[in-house]
C-alpha cells in the first residue's frame, strides 16, 4: 500500500499557503486603495477579543470610522455584541465551509464585499479563537495583534511562538485578575521577549478600563503614520512594491 511521504504533505501545505497569500495580497491592495488600516486580532477562546473591541470602539475618537469582521466556527454571538456600538460588522461562520479554526484570506475577501471600505479608516478582524492556525494565514492585514489573558499563564509565548513572533503588538488582557492569580508577570514578559525581543506590550482590562488609553494612543499614532505614508508619493515611478512575505509554519491543530 502506498503511503504519503513527508515531502508530498509539505508540498500540499505549501500550495495552500501560497494560494492564501495570493488572495491576501489582493486584499492588501484593496485596503491600500481604500486607505483603510487593518488589524488582525488573534487569541485563544476567552482571551477577551470581543470585550476589548467593545471597550475600544466605544472610546474611539469620533473622527475615526471603524468596522469589524468577526470570525467564529459557529454562532453570531460576538457580532451581536458589536452591532449595538453602531459600527458595520460582518460575521464569518467557518462551519459553513468545514469549520476551520482560523480565517483565511478568501473568507475575508468575501466579507469585504459587505463593507464600504472607502468610508472606513480602521478595520478590525476578530479571528477565530485559536493561538495556532491564525498565525499561519496572512489576511492582508497591516498589523497582527495577539491577545493573551492572565488566566492563560506565563508560558503561552514559548508554547505558541509563531503567534507572538509575528506580532506587531501584544495585548495582555484581564489585568484586573492579577491579584487573584498565581502568575509572575516578569516571567511572562521574559517569555514574550525571548520569542520577539522588540515587540511592544500593553497591559489592559476591559472591565476597569486600565491600559485602554495606551491602546487607543497606539491606534491613533499608527493610523496617523499610515496615512502620512500613503500621502507620500513613491520616489521612483515603476518601482516594484515590496510585499510582506508570509511566514510559513507547519500547520497543525
Amino acid at each position: 500500500m502506498d503511503r504519503a511521504t513527508g515531502p508530498q504533505q509539505i508540498k500540499v501545505v505549501t500550495r495552500i499557503l501560497r494560494a492564501n497569500d495570493q488572495v491576501a495580497n489582493e486584499n492588501r491592495q484593496r485596503f491600500a486603495e481604500a486607505g483603510v488600516y487593518v488589524i488582525d486580532l488573534i487569541g485563544s477562546p476567552g482571551a477577551g477579543k470581543t470585550a476589548l473591541l467593545e471597550a475600544t470602539i466605544s472610546r474611539l475618537a469620533p473622527e475615526i470610522s471603524a468596522a469589524v469582521i468577526v470570525g467564529d466556527i459557529a454562532t453570531t454571538s460576538d457580532a451581536q455584541r458589536i452591532a449595538p456600538l453602531g459600527v458595520p460588522v460582518v460575521q464569518i461562520i467557518t462551519e459553513s465551509f468545514g469549520g476551520a479554526c482560523h480565517l483565511e484570506a478568501h473568507a475575508v475577501k468575501e466579507a469585504l464585499n459587505q463593507l464600504d471600505l472607502e468610508a472606513l479608516d480602521l478595520l478590525f478582524i476578530e479571528n477565530v479563537g485559536n493561538l495556532v492556525c491564525p498565525a499561519e494565514f496572512d489576511l492582508g492585514q497591516h498589523a497582527r495583534i495577539p491577545l493573551l489573558s492572565l488566566a492563560e499563564g506565563e508560558d503561552k509565548p514559548i508554547k505558541y511562538p509563531l503567534a507572538f513572533r509575528t506580532a506587531d503588538l501584544v495585548i495582555l488582557t484581564k489585568m484586573d485578575l492579577c491579584p487573584h492569580l498565581p502568575i509572575d508577570l516578569d516571567v511572562l514578559r521574559k517569555n514574550l521577549w525571548q520569542v520577539n525581543p522588540h515587540v511592544g506590550c500593553i497591559e489592559t482590562s476591559a472591565q476597569t478600563g486600565a491600559g485602554l488609553e495606551k491602546w487607543l494612543d497606539w491606534i491613533g499614532r499608527t493610523l496617523s503614520r499610515s496615512q502620512d505614508q500613503a500621502a507620500t508619493p513613491s520616489p521612483t515611478k515603476g518601482t516594484t512594491p515590496v510585499v510582506a512575505q508570509h511566514q510559513e509554519g507547519s500547520h497543525s491543530h
